[in-house]
């Protein structure tokens, strides 16, 4: 019978990777990152990587990504100070929606010590209604993510 609970991805699962840090206020009161950290590591990880490819600007951009899903498991601890690394995969693409799966990895670490996804739905940035396709710098940074 196999093991029916979530287990930890590796390294090779993801074809991008973003460096992180943590930083002092992330940690809680149990002495490791808070949980609403990792959802703000994804998304960071996530962003950056559309930036850099071009896709997303974020002061003046025509299409921008509304977080319609989230999901995390966590498998080991980070904390402050520590250095992270996210792994980023798009696991599905649609029309005007894309499920992007990340992994945080403390920094040389085989596995990863949480691993989401979280599903954005671009939309038209001045009516805020889905758009009828994703444009070409988006569609090209999402196969670079793509395995």
């Amino acid at each position: 019978m196999t093991d029916p609970r979530p287990q930890p991805d590796t390294r090779d699962a993801y074809p991008r990777f973003v460096p992180l840090t943590t930083r002092w206020m992330d940690n809680d009161v149990y002495g490791h990152l808070n949980n609403v950290v990792y959802y703000s590591l994804f998304d960071t990880a996530v962003n950056s990587l559309l930036i850099e490819a071009g896709a997303l600007d974020i002061h003046g951009g025509a299409v921008i990504g509304l977080v319609v899903e989230t999901h995390c498991n966590f498998f080991e601890s980070l904390a402050f100070p520590q250095r992270i690394e996210a792994g980023v995969r798009v696991a599905r693409q649609g029309r005007s929606s894309v499920r992007y799966e990340i992994g945080l990895f403390a920094e040389g670490a085989p596995a990863c010590a949480a691993r989401g996804h979280f599903v954005h739905v671009y939309v038209d940035s001045a009516s805020r209604r889905p758009v009828a396709e994703l444009p070409a710098a988006y569609l090209r940074a999402l196969q670079a993510l793509t395995r």
